[in-house]
């Protein structure tokens, strides 16, 4: 993971604590100075930035079409009236949120990126499997997703051809994140007065327009309204809770005496607000008819005044760059989490880069069918994050009062091992999504024969992987605490 040129600190000093792999490089708050390093501990001297940030930086991404797009499947796909949609919004996002919060509040204490501190639930070794899943699913899968909705966005109002807006967007989102942490948050921050303004007016037409008492009269989703709520509350978590795996990314530059409240407050409420309000926008859209042969932004614009078609589809191009500079900037950082030694300054920055060309590529063969293959990946999303998220959170609460030093210290030690973790999300993947998936490529059993259970494959992964490695560490704890009281009688 580090370069060749680095080693563990031995002892601990003011500026980086003993057992860790410290970042190298002058850095600071400069925005034009490409970020240099890793994954590594960020050095005290370093330390920059306050909470607040953190508000435009986790709503400025969900100001896009794909936030949007949620909204539109809960009424067009699975098949709820406007506020049983907005119910299961509410609901999904708010775990999301939490969650957010929650996993965002570590970052200063750690000074480290959200997959550094898997390791403590998955061990070194084993905490390949959630890095690397997340590594492919924001730096490539997630990038690609939003890319294409920007491209539609920016062919929409430019009518130049989908593949060249495609370029467009994909250069801007890789020269931004290339850079790194601190021309992130810069973008994000100046780009949400404009994005904000623009989907406040937007979505006040689309509900001033929408039918409220829009009953669909043939449900898509053969499971009915149970299974179609489920469905939508599972596809609404996978979206906020797809940022779980970044938390903190950005918050690992906080100076670590920045109250933790602050911090969990202004990442989760910025995913929260964000998504609530687009998402149920476009739940109202979806009242209303547009023509079938539209894309899905143009559906959504085909409802506004003019002037406001064409600055909201400026936005959700916008909105699409600052949402994958952070798909992007995570899913490097992610890869480098992984282990693997790669002995170069700039090694995260070339990691974003290579992502981004093949993102691109497989962003070009979404701009068919974007609809359905964007429903499959939401839920697939949320089949492997929540069993992660279980063991990342059972881990925390189990351990909440190990000392610092000794959390740290394990952070890099490549001797590190927990297989509870990664059996457990192993587990809980796999029964989850034999038993309970359902989507176009694969339906479980248990949807097969009972259709209204609609998809709680992440409610149910969750469940199962927290049983196993709550068990796992109890019979551990037990095991250890036997041998030691025989040891002590002899």
């Amino acid at each position: 993971m580090a370069g060749s040129d680095q080693e563990l600190t031995a002892l601990a000093s003011e500026d980086a604590p003993a057992g860790v792999l410290v970042r190298e490089g002058v850095y600071g708050d400069k925005i034009t100075t490409v970020e240099p390093g890793g994954a590594e501990f960020i050095p005290l001297h370093e330390r920059h930035g306050r909470p607040l940030q953190l508000f435009w930086t986790w709503t400025s991404p969900n100001l896009e079409f794909a936030t949007i797009f949620v909204g539109v499947l809960a009424v067009a796909v699975f098949g709820l009236n406007l506020w049983q949609a907005l119910l299961a919004i509410v609901v999904g996002t708010a775990a999301g949120s939490v969650s957010q919060a929650v996993l965002s509040a570590r970052g200063p204490v750690f000074g480290v990126p959200q997959m550094v501190l898997s390791r403590l639930g998955f061990g070194y070794w084993g905490n390949i499997l959630p890095a690397g899943l997340n590594s492919i699913t924001a730096g490539i899968g997630w990038f690609a997703v939003n890319s294409v909705s920007g491209a539609f966005a920016l062919n929409t109002l430019t009518h130049m051809p989908k593949a060249l807006c495609l370029i467009i967007i994909v250069a801007a989102q890789i020269a931004i994140a290339f850079f790194g942490h601190n021309l992130v948050h810069a973008f994000e921050r100046y780009a949400f007065p404009a994005l904000a303004v623009i989907f406040v007016i937007a979505t006040v037409v689309i509900l001033a327009k929408s039918h409220p008492g829009f009953e669909p009269t043939a449900p898509p989703f053969v499971g009915g309204k149970v299974g179609g709520f489920l469905l939508t509350t599972g596809a609404v978590f996978g979206y906020a809770a797809g940022w779980n795996p970044y938390a903190a990314d950005y918050t690992r530059y906080l100076p670590p005496k920045v109250s933790k409240a602050a911090v969990g407050f202004w990442a989760g409420f910025g995913v929260f607000v964000s998504c609530v309000i687009l998402e149920f926008a476009g739940a109202a859209s979806a009242t209303l008819a547009s023509n079938p042969s539209d894309t899905p932004t143009a559906a959504f614009t085909s409802h506004l005044p003019t002037a406001v078609a064409d600055l909201t589809l400026l936005a959700i191009a916008v909105g699409a760059v600052c949402a994958n500079v952070l798909n992007i900037y995570s899913g490097a950082m992610s890869f480098v989490a992984i282990g693997i030694k790669l002995p170069l300054a700039l090694r995260r920055a070339i990691v974003a880069l290579v992502a981004g060309v093949i993102g691109f590529i497989v962003a070009l063969t979404g701009l068919n069918d974007a609809g359905t293959r964007y429903e499959n990946f939401l839920l697939i999303i949320a089949y492997w994050i929540a069993p992660w998220l279980a063991v990342v959170l059972c881990d925390q609460f189990l351990y909440r009062n190990r000392d610092l030093a000794v959390t740290e210290a394990m952070l890099f030690n490549r001797r590190h091992t927990n297989w509870a973790g990664p059996v457990a999300m192993a587990v809980g993947m796999g029964l989850s999504i034999w038993l309970f998936s359902n989507q176009t490529e694969y339906v479980g059993i248990v949807p097969t024969h009972v259709p209204a259970v609609g998809d709680i494959t992440f409610e149910v992964g969750f469940v199962i992987t927290a049983v196993i490695y709550l068990t796992w560490h109890a019979i551990a704890r037990s095991g250890a605490g036997s041998r030691a009281s025989t040891a002590k009688a002899s």
